[in-house]
């Protein structure tokens, strides 16, 4: 069998990417890194046809991120392998696989101290991405390297502007419960964002394209 651990290890800590190594062989699993996706960091795709299992994981995580949604993704893996499409993609099937699959990358002792009291603390009640637990996904930002002008939107003062990295342009408007009416200045519709999505700062005066 291939040992992808070198190629791995590129991604996430070195320690882990063994382990991974043989979750891929074991499950015949088509593994990919990709590009940067700002809908989220990784994805599954289960069998169809003749097509194997597919995990994708965005390319420019940091190494704990890019191990935490490696993780994410082979408890659906493991978890469609068990129920097929007979369970909630993020339901307490798939939480109980997620926390079997993660505990023994804690037991290792591979994570910095407070990013591994953040795992354990969202480990009580997984949700469908680590981006929606705050506390992890701040504690996460900090090991990130690469500066993109980004920042959440909770950061941001209301009626200021941002544009997402596809270029559309909004408007910060007040919270809902958990998420902040956004209106999109082109089209005056408005979207509910997360707190943590990440956007780009506009300053000055502010024209519809």
């Amino acid at each position: 069998m291939p040992d992808f651990s070198k190629q791995l290890s590129k991604y996430m800590p070195a320690e882990a990417a063994p382990i991974i190594s043989e979750w891929i062989n074991d499950t015949k699993c088509r593994f990919k890194v990709t590009r940067s996706r700002s809908s989220k960091l990784g994805d599954y795709r289960s069998p169809f046809k003749n097509e194997p299992h597919q995990i994708t994981i965005n390319h420019d995580l940091n190494p704990y991120s890019f191990l935490i949604t490696t993780v994410h993704e082979f408890a659906h893996l493991k978890t469609w392998d068990l129920y097929k499409n007979k369970v909630k993609p993020h339901g307490l099937e798939w939480k109980k696989s997620f926390k079997a699959l993660m505990d023994g990358f804690i037991r290792l002792e591979i994570f910095p101290h407070d990013i591994r009291l953040a795992l354990i603390q969202y480990m009580n009640n997984p949700a469908a991405s680590s981006c929606t637990d705050l506390q992890l996904y701040r504690t996460l930002k900090k090991y990130d390297t690469q500066d993109k002008g980004l920042i959440t939107i909770d950061t941001l003062a209301d009626l200021s502007y941002f544009k997402m990295p596809n270029g559309r342009l909004f408007q910060k408007q007040e919270k809902l419960r958990k998420r902040y009416k956004c209106l999109e200045v082109s089209s005056n519709r408005i979207y509910l964002f997360h707190p943590i999505a990440e956007v780009i700062p506009v300053e000055g005066d502010v024209k519809a394209s």
